[in-house]
């Protein structure tokens, strides 16, 4: 009869297990961080849904897909320093283009821009004004002084042939005849009719208000 063999089987290693443990914790954190930078964006989407134009539920043309803001778009101030586009986001944006001569058009979209963030309630310190001038040319100082004072608009020059490469007209319009809304994230995504009516549009505007707000808060 052969004498009974015992095999000895290795035993797990405390320090393996915690290693084992600590990697899946890490992986989990990660994970949790990515669930939160992802929810803004996925409540953004989700938005564009609840207000699609469907049944007349919205008065502008939602921009599908949304374009995000290059991160490479040539921006300055009136003065010529330069501007990061990425000191844009974080705030809801009511953009005006226009050259920089401003003629009575612009002029009218400038002082409704004003407006229609005026009459925002407590809501207005969460969308910005912005107007851009697409060309080279000096704006009047009374205009920059009437669109910039207060709680003004942020005024950007930004050539049109660069500024392309984020918002577009509608067929048969130039970008001047548009306003254009940009959600917290930088992306164009909503763009009025020329020559809104200014109930309809400030329409659009508290309903994508509303919808955010349960992520979206006052200030970059």
């Amino acid at each position: 009869m052969s004498p009974l063999s015992f095999t000895v089987h290795s035993m797990p290693a405390p320090a393996l297990d915690d290693a084992a443990r600590r990697t899946a914790s890490g992986r989990l954190k990660m994970l949790g961080v990515l669930a939160v930078c992802v929810a803004p964006v996925l409540a953004s989407y989700f938005t564009y849904f609840v207000i699609k134009p469907e049944g007349g539920n919205s008065y502008g043309e939602l921009i599908t897909p949304p374009r995000d803001l290059p991160d490479d778009l040539p921006m300055a101030t009136l003065a010529g320093e330069p501007v990061a586009p990425a000191s844009l986001r974080g705030q809801w944006l009511l953009v005006v283009v226009s050259d920089a001569a401003c003629g009575p058009a612009c002029e009218k979209n400038l002082y409704l821009q004003r407006q229609l963030r005026e009459t925002l309630g407590r809501d207005k310190d969460r969308i910005d004004k912005v107007w851009i001038v697409s060309d080279g040319g000096t704006p009047r100082p009374e205009v920059v002084a009437a669109v910039t004072q207060g709680q003004g608009a942020t005024a950007l020059r930004v050539p049109q042939q660069a500024l392309a490469a984020w918002l577009a007209p509608a067929p048969g319009h130039e970008l001047a005849d548009h306003f254009y809304v940009v959600d917290p994230m930088g992306r164009w995504m909503m763009r009025a009719p020329a020559d809104p009516e200014p109930a309809k549009f400030k329409g659009d505007i508290v309903k994508l208000l509303r919808a955010s707000a349960s992520w979206d808060r006052a200030g970059r």
